[in-house]
């Protein structure tokens, strides 16, 4: 019996070893310079084993690479990683009708368009060729200039709330430290809560809040859904025939029942917001608009639509939060740079007469613009981007031709660029004045791409940039951004788990400014 058993155990083990290394000679075969993989894990095993952070792992494959077109492998999935601008234009741009979708990492399907399982799914992010197409216009107009106008009133007032909760708690002369990422996440839980669901909610007074604390629940990655976003990338039809679901089920029911009531209740009240919701609602038909329909009109489904809701608060909650909190890092790690952005807060604040911050103020400050422009660079939220051919395709490369068929992914590794010393001068230095009027023109097109690139680039750019801006002119105003006793200097990046983090989480100290 135990012959037999550790036999079928051989094979199994053999099996499982031939299917994990099945790819391992995509980039021999074709004559690619590539990262020697290993088994199952491919080149991201010190990722996997917590040795290293995903940012720097990319870092360090981008490196690796001397030509235009370097191989890697995620687990068994070969990427082809561009390290060439010319290429990634070429790619994103001029042949975009062949690289128009994200890899199907989290299995779309179209088949029960009530299936509230595979939201992640069923986004913007993941739709593909033409729904995509009619999303992206549906949603557009949520995001232009007067939208972001609107919006911004919002956003205002939830900055302020965040702020004045920290002058309430009578900060003494010596200054409070402060969790920046959970002051962070409660600031973006309540612009969205406002601006996307038409709720108020205020996680400053009310910590526990359900809102919150399902958003929170959602977000944050412990080592099972990292586990499972892992079996995701290499066997997503396994995790759907298992009905396996990366996020808490509780929490995406809440979305579900609080984006279907929210518009039920509007539809029944005609009640019209300036919000993501209501653009859903005008696509779909659900009350009388006078703007005229453009394009395909698509008959969207619940699936569909809170889709759309659910993506937007993942990405604003976790992504804008995570900008907010390295703008703090490099202002407490850059003293010079923050006394240089305080004048500027200091001058705007004079010319309003100490009143209410208006867009057109935010938008007119040259400087804080620079800054978060410089700490995107630094720290991108999209560490990667990807897409996948949906015709072949061939390029000349290095003098010789690289065919990219269809089905095959390409990897444009943003953090890799950004940290190249050949288009970002001593890259890991915080130098704000590279995006300054005089300079920003001398970045070569298509090394920087922090919101991605192309017609496939994060819809709500200007959205995640408004609500950052806004939290750092209020935050500089009232208080000097020093370190505090956990603060992590010089950073090191946490490689527990996917997500962007110092190794000690983000820590600062706020004094009082008199």
């Amino acid at each position: 019996m135990l012959v037999e058993f550790l036999a079928i155990f051989v094979v199994v083990l053999v099996l499982a070893y031939r299917w994990a290394t099945a790819n391992y000679n995509f980039f021999k075969e074709r004559g690619i310079d590539y990262e020697k993989p290993y088994p199952f894990v491919g080149n991201m095993y010190k990722m996997v084993l917590r040795q290293q952070s995903m940012f720097d792992l990319i870092v360090d494959l981008y490196n690796k690479g001397d030509g235009k077109v370097f191989g890697i492998f995620e687990q068994r999935k070969p990427l082809l990683m561009i390290r060439d601008p010319e290429l990634i234009k070429q790619i994103t741009i001029k042949d975009f009708d062949h690289f128009i979708n994200h890899r199907n990492i989290f299995g779309t399907d179209d088949d029960n368009p009530h299936d509230m399982d595979n939201l992640f799914g069923s986004s913007l992010f993941s739709m593909r060729d033409a729904r995509w197409k009619d999303m992206r216009s549906t949603l557009s107009p949520a995001f232009t200039g007067s939208k972001m106008r609107q919006m911004f009133q919002l956003m205002d007032i939830v900055a302020k709330e965040a702020v004045d909760g920290l002058k309430h708690d009578q900060v003494p002369e010596s200054g409070i430290e402060l969790d920046t990422k959970d002051y962070c996440t409660r600031f973006t839980n309540d612009v969205i809560a406002s601006t996307a669901f038409g709720l108020q909610v205020n996680s400053f007074k009310e910590r526990e809040n359900t809102f919150y604390l399902m958003g929170k629940k959602l977000t944050t990655f412990n080592a099972l859904q990292n586990l499972k976003f892992f079996f995701f990338t290499i066997a997503n039809r396994l995790c759907k025939l298992l009905k396996i679901s990366l996020f808490d089920r509780k929490s995406v029911d809440y979305f579900v029942r609080l984006v279907l009531d929210a518009m039920k209740y509007r539809q029944e009240h005609n009640i019209v917001r300036p919000d993501m919701i209501n653009m859903l609602m005008e696509a779909r038909g659900m009350f009388h608009t006078d703007k005229p329909k453009t394009g395909t009109v698509r008959d969207w489904s619940d699936r569909d639509i809170v889709a759309q809701c659910f993506v937007f608060f993942f990405a604003g909650f976790e992504t804008s939060a995570v900008l907010m909190c390295f703008s703090a890092q490099e202002l407490m790690e850059n003293e010079d740079v923050q006394a240089r952005l305080y004048e500027e807060v200091a001058q705007v604040d004079s010319d309003l007469e100490g009143g209410q911050l208006t867009y057109e103020a935010l938008m007119g400050m040259k400087y804080i613009d620079q800054v978060v422009s410089e700490v995107l660079r630094k720290w991108p939220a999209a560490i990667a981007i990807d897409r996948e051919c949906n015709k072949d395709i061939t390029y000349v490369v290095d003098g010789k031709n690289i065919e990219i068929k269809k089905g095959e992914a390409v990897w444009l590794p943003t953090c890799g660029f950004h940290r190249d010393p050949k288009y970002f001068e001593n890259p890991t230095k915080f130098d704000p004045d590279r995006f300054s009027d005089e300079n920003k023109d001398k970045i070569q097109p298509f090394t920087y791409y922090p919101f991605g690139i192309g017609q496939r680039n994060c819809i709500g750019s200007r959205f995640a940039l408004l609500e950052a801006k806004a939290m750092i002119y209020y935050l500089l105003r009232e208080f000097r951004i020093a370190p505090a006793k956990n603060s992590c200097i010089p950073l090191v990046l946490s490689s527990a788990g996917f997500q962007l983090k110092p190794k000690n989480g983000f820590w600062v100290k706020l004094i009082p400014r008199k």
